[in-house]
C-alpha cells in the first residue's frame, strides 16, 4: 500500500552466493537447563509505524511484508527513493538488526555491508538477508526438557500391606507375617511396619514373637523439593560415608517430588543458522531430535538415553537441501549435578539399636548429621558430610569432576574424625569411564589412625582399606566379558582379596550362556566356577541348567519355570539338584490375581523336607469402600463411576479393570507426582446418564491414593413427539422448555420431535410456536436403561387473553 501512488519498478537484485551460504558455528558443551525463551525479534508480529525519518526523506512511503533471513517479520514501514529502499533505525531494530549508534537515520539498505535485499513490488514484500553478526536474535532452545509440575493430591484413606509365609516339615512348623499399616491424606503419610513370627518344634509348644520395625510420618513440599520425616529413618550418606538408623527428624531434598526434573548435566549443542533450517540430532546413530530452527543462534538439548561416553551428530539442512554435519563427543554421568542444583539433608535424633530384635531400643546420646551436594558447574560437583554425637565429631568433603567433554569422571574425598581424644582420617580416590561397549572403574578408600563415625559407636568400624577395579567389554559376536578385583581389610583382621571373571553370550532369540569364575587370592583352594545355560520357550516358559564347582565339590541344578502374565494368572517353578549331600528338588505353584498373590510348594534338601505356603496383598479403606488388592508400595487411585457397575477402565489406553457392583475400582500402581491418564468408554455406559468427562489425570502423592470421579449422573431423558390440535407435528425450530426449568430448553426437530434430558417424574412442556404458545403434560416412567420415545402428545394452545 502506497500513500502517494507512482510508477514503481521492481528493484533489481542479484542474489549472490552469500545468500545461499549457511554458517554453522557449533560447540559441544553441557548447558544449564533453561526455559525456552520468548520468540526472537524475527518472529511474525505487527511492527510499529515509524513515520519519522523515512517520511522526512521524501519519496514513496511503503508498508511491506518483510522477511529477515527467511523469517517472517510482519508489516514494516520503508521508504523508496531513487530506486533504493530506506528504513528507519527503529524499523531495523524491530526487525532484529543491531546497528552501531553512529549509523545515520534513515538507513539505505544497500549501504549495509553484506546485506542483500529483494523487493517484490507486485507482492508488496521485501526479503532481506543479513550476516548474523549484524543481527540481534535471541537463542532458540530446542528439545527442552519437560519440567512441568503436575499438582499431586491425596485423598483420606487407610492401607494394610501384608506378607504371610508358613512352613510345615519334619523339624516343626513356622509362621511369619510382615505388615505395614499406612494412613494418608493431603497432609502426609503415616506408616508403621512390624514383623511377627510363631514357631513350633517337636516336643514344644508354639513360641510367638513380634517386633516393631519402623514408624514414621512424612510430608512433602513439591515446589521446594523438600520432604520432612518424623520418626524412624536413615541418615543420608555419600559414597564415602555410612548411614545410621535413627529415630528423630529428617529434612532434605527429594528429587522424586518433581520426576520430570533433569538433575544431571544436560549435554547441549550451540549453533547458529543464517536461514530457517531443519535440525537433526543423532546419538550413537539413533535419531534423538528432528525439528525446525529459525534464523539465529540456537541451543539443542540432548537428553540422551545413553550412559557414559557417546558420539553425537548435528545435521543442519537449509532450504535448498544442502546439509552440514558436525560430530561431537559427549558424556552422560548421573553422578554429577547440573550447574546450580543442590541436594542436601539434615537429621537429628537418637540411634535405633537392636533393629529387628526389639521394638523400642534407642541410644542415649542425641546425634546430628548433615549432607550436601552442589553442582558448581556442569563438569564439577562438590559434596560435604558431617555428623556428631557425644565426644565424637566427623566431617569431610569430596568432589566429582568430568574430564574434558568425554574423559570420564574422577572423584576424591577427604574426612577427619575425633572421638574421645583419638583422631583419624579417611582418603578416597576413584575414576570411571564407560561407553556402550567398554566400561572401566577403579576406586579405593583408606583410613588412618582411629577413624570413627556414629555407626562405629553402635556397630563395627569402617574398613581400613577397601578398593575395587572393574573392567568390561561387549562385542556383537563373542558376547560380553568382564574382570574385577576386590580388596577389603577391617581393623585387626587380615586383608581379603578376590578376583573374578565372567562371560555371557546370547545365541539367537532363545538361548543364552554365562560363565563366571571367582578366586580368593589369599586361599588357593577357595575358588568357584559357575556355568549356566538358559532357554526361553513359548508362553513365558524358561528352562535352565547350571553346573557349580566350589572347592572340591560339584553341583548340578536344572530349573524350569513359567512366569505369570502382567495382568495375572498361574505360574509355576520346578527344580532338581544334585551334589554333595545336597540332592533334592523343589516344586511351586503361584497365582497372581487382582486381590493379591498366593503360593504353595514343597522343598527337599538332603534329608530335610518341608512344605510351604504364602500370600501377599493389601486391604485399602478409601472412598467409603474396602478393596482387596495386590501389595501397594507407591501411588494408586480409586475410581468412582458414581454407582455404575461393570464399567471398563483404561490406564494409558490399556484395560486395567472394571468397576465393582458399587461402581468402584482401585488402580495400582501409579507413578507418584506424575500424570497417569485414566479413561472410560461412554459406549460402555447406560444411555440414561450424563458424563462430565471420559478422561481424567490421576496424580497421586507418594505411597498414597487419590480419588478420581468421572462425574456420571443418572438422568431422565426422552425423545418427545409433539403434535398440534390438528394432529400435525409442531413446526421445526419451536422452542421447548420444561415448566419450572426456565433456564433450560431445546428446539423441536423433524416430525415435532424434541430431546429432553432434565425431565421430572411429572412434566409440563411449554412450547413457543410461530402461531402461539401451547402446553403438553405427561408422566415419565422408564424401567430400561435406554432413551424412550414418548408421544405423540397433544400440545394444547393457551387460551387467548
Amino acid at each position: 500500500m502506497a500513500r502517494r501512488p507512482r510508477k514503481i519498478c521492481r528493484w533489481p537484485i542479484v542474489l549472490t552466493e552469500a545468500i545461499l551460504l549457511q554458517s554453522l558455528l557449533v560447540s559441544g558443551s553441557h548447558a544449564a537447563d533453561t526455559a525456552t525463551p520468548a520468540g526472537s525479534a524475527a518472529n511474525t508480529t505487527q511492527l510499529t509505524d515509524s513515520s519519522d525519518s523515512v517520511t522526512r526523506l521524501g519519496g514513496t512511503d511503503l508498508y511491506l511484508e518483510a522477511t529477515l533471513n527467511g523469517a517472517q517479520g510482519g508489516l514494516a514501514h520503508f521508504g523508496y527513493l531513487d530506486g533504493e529502499l530506506w528504513a528507519s533505525i527503529a524499523t531495523l531494530h524491530e526487525l532484529g538488526f543491531a546497528l552501531p549508534a553512529s549509523t545515520p537515520d534513515p538507513v539505505r539498505l544497500n549501504s549495509l555491508n553484506g546485506v542483500q535485499v529483494n523487493y517484490d513490488a507486485s507482492r508488496q514484500a521485501v526479503a532481506i538477508s543479513a550476516p548474523l553478526s549484524m543481527l540481534r536474535l535471541d537463542t532458540t532452545v530446542l528439545n527442552a526438557p519437560d519440567n512441568s509440575r503436575p499438582h499431586a493430591t491425596a485423598s483420606p484413606g487407610v492401607l494394610l500391606n501384608y506378607d504371610i509365609f508358613g512352613t510345615e516339615g519334619q523339624q516343626g512348623s513356622s509362621l511369619s507375617g510382615f505388615t505395614e499399616l499406612r494412613a494418608f491424606n493431603g497432609s502426609g503419610v503415616f506408616s508403621s511396619t512390624a514383623l511377627s513370627q510363631a514357631t513350633h518344634s517337636n516336643g514344644t509348644g508354639w513360641q510367638n514373637r513380634s517386633v516393631r520395625l519402623d514408624t514414621s510420618w512424612s510430608t512433602s513440599f513439591p515446589d521446594s523439593l523438600l520432604t520432612l520425616r518424623l520418626g524412624d529413618t536413615l541418615t543420608d550418606a555419600l559414597s564415602w560415608s555410612r548411614s545410621t538408623r535413627i529415630a528423630g527428624v529428617q529434612l532434605g531434598t527429594n528429587f522424586t517430588l518433581q520426576p520430570y526434573l533433569v538433575t544431571a548435566p544436560l549435554p547441549a549443542f550451540f549453533g547458529s543458522a543464517t536461514l530457517p533450517s531443519n535440525v537433526q540430532l543423532f546419538i550413537n546413530g539413533m535419531q534423538q531430535y528432528n525439528g525446525q530452527v529459525p534464523a539465529g543462534p540456537f541451543q539443542l538439548n540432548t537428553i540422551p538415553n545413553i550412559s557414559g561416553a557417546g558420539n553425537a551428530q548435528v545435521v543442519l539442512t537449509d532450504a535448498l537441501g544442502r546439509a552440514t554435519t558436525l560430530n561431537f563427543s559427549l558424556y552422560d554421568e548421573q553422578q554429577l549435578l547440573k550447574q546450580g542444583l543442590s541436594d542436601w539433608s539434615a537429621e537429628f535424633g537418637v540411634v535405633r539399636e537392636n533393629y529387628g530384635l526389639t521394638s523400642f531400643s534407642y541410644g542415649h546420646d542425641p546425634i546430628g548429621s548433615g549432607t550436601w551436594r552442589y553442582g558448581v558447574s556442569d563438569h564439577l560437583t562438590v559434596e560435604a558430610h558431617a555428623e556428631g554425637t557425644s565426644r565424637l565429631i566427623n566431617g569431610g568433603g569430596g568432589a566429582a569432576l568430568l574430564l574434558g567433554s568425554a574423559g570420564g569422571v574422577v572423584s576424591a574425598s577427604l574426612a577427619q574424625s575425633a572421638y574421645a581424644g583419638h583422631t583419624g582420617s579417611l582418603y578416597g580416590l576413584g575414576y570411571s569411564w564407560r561407553n556402550d561397549r567398554f566400561n572401566f572403574s577403579v576406586n579405593g578408600i583408606h583410613t588412618r589412625g582411629q577413624y570413627s563415625d556414629v555407626a562405629t559407636l553402635y556397630g563395627p568400624p569402617p574398613p581400613n582399606l577397601s578398593g575395587q577395579a572393574v573392567a568390561g567389554y561387549s562385542t556383537d559376536h563373542l558376547g560380553s566379558f568382564g574382570v574385577s578385583y576386590v580388596q577389603l581389610r577391617y581393623p585387626q583382621q587380615d586383608v581379603t582379596r578376590f578376583a573374578s571373571a565372567y562371560w555371557s553370550k546370547s545365541i539367537g532369540r532363545s538361548l543364552s550362556l554365562s560363565l563366571s569364575f571367582n578366586q580368593n587370592i589369599g586361599n588357593a583352594a577357595s575358588r568357584s566356577m559357575f556355568l549356566v545355560a538358559t532357554i526361553a520357550l513359548e508362553h513365558n516358559v524358561t528352562v535352565s541348567s547350571s553346573v557349580q564347582r566350589t572347592g572340591n565339590s560339584t553341583g548340578f541344578v536344572v530349573n524350569a519355570s513359567q512366569s505369570p502374565p502382567s495382568e495375572g494368572g498361574f505360574s509355576w517353578r520346578a527344580a532338581l539338584r544334585q551334589g554333595d549331600d545336597q540332592n533334592g528338588g523343589q516344586g511351586e505353584v503361584d497365582y497372581l490375581g487382582r486381590y493379591g498373590q498366593v503360593q504353595a510348594g514343597v522343598n527337599s534338601v538332603g534329608q530335610t523336607r518341608y512344605g510351604y505356603a504364602g500370600a501377599t496383598g493389601a486391604l485399602v479403606l478409601m472412598g467409603g469402600d474396602v478393596f482387596a488388592t495386590r501389595q501397594i508400595s507407591t501411588g494408586f487411585a480409586v475410581i468412582s463411576t458414581d454407582g455404575i457397575a461393570h464399567v471398563p477402565v483404561k490406564l494409558e489406553n490399556n484395560l486395567i479393570g472394571t468397576t465393582d457392583s458399587q461402581g468402584m475400582l482401585l488402580v495400582s500402581p501409579l507413578n507418584a507426582y506424575q500424570n497417569n491418564q485414566l479413561s472410560i468408554d461412554p459406549m460402555d455406559l447406560p444411555a440414561d446418564v450424563r458424563i462430565d468427562r471420559v478422561k481424567a489425570l490421576a496424580t497421586p502423592t507418594d505411597r498414597a491414593g487419590t480419588l478420581v470421579r468421572f462425574g456420571i449422573t443418572p438422568i431422565r431423558a426422552a425423545s418427545v413427539i409433539l403434535h398440534d390440535d390438528s394432529g400435525q407435528p409442531l413446526p421445526l425450530g419451536s422452542r421447548v422448555t420444561i415448566q419450572g426449568q426456565a433456564d433450560t430448553g431445546s428446539m423441536t426437530g423433524f416430525d415435532g420431535t424434541v430431546y429432553l434430558d432434565t425431565l421430572d417424574e411429572h412434566n409440563t412442556l411449554i412450547v413457543h410456536t410461530p402461531t402461539g404458545v401451547c402446553r403438553a403434560s405427561f408422566d415419565y416412567h422408564n424401567a430400561s436403561q435406554t432413551i424412550p420415545s414418548i408421544g405423540p402428545l397433544l400440545c394444547r394452545k393457551d387460551a387467548s387473553p
